[in-house]
């Protein structure tokens, strides 16, 4: 396993992410301590990712009473565009991006080759899981969180 990877092994801590919501305010991924939270890195432009944004809806609407997050970090590069697939999709949960496609610095420190791309968090910020699509997300949120 190289360095890149083990920074994104089950078990660590997640890295930082510090990037402007649609607003322009910085948002911390560490702000939702706490919470499961599960980082989304998607764009506009990503077929499969827009395919599995009603999935992400459904989990979030069915868990966030519960305590799950999901912190959306786009690698979108245009910002009307980023915040039209926002709308578009219903994604009403923290947003971000530096608008730095792969470049972005989040998707280095993640090492991001192609997206969808997906991390569940805990409640202390430690990966328990990574690129959990559609049911599987379900049944992972259902197994920490209870049904």
């Amino acid at each position: 396993m190289t360095e890149k990877m083990k920074i994104t092994a089950v078990g660590q801590l997640a890295p930082e992410i510090a990037l402007p919501n649609p607003s322009g305010q910085i948002v911390k991924l560490s702000s939702l301590r706490g919470k499961y939270v599960l980082i989304d890195f998607w764009a506009k432009w990503c077929g499969p990712c827009r395919a599995e944004n009603p999935n992400v809806v459904r989990a979030y609407n069915r868990f966030k009473s519960k305590g799950f997050e999901v912190f959306g970090v786009s690698l979108d590069r245009n910002k009307q565009e980023w915040m039209q697939a926002i709308q578009e999709d219903g994604l009403v949960w923290t947003q971000v991006s530096d608008l730095q496609y792969f470049n972005s610095q989040a998707a280095r420190d993640y090492n991001i080759q192609a997206i969808p791309f997906s991390i569940l968090l805990d409640k202390d910020g430690k990966i328990i899981a990574k690129n959990l699509r559609g049911a599987a997300l379900e049944r992972k949120l259902e197994e920490v969180l209870g049904k």
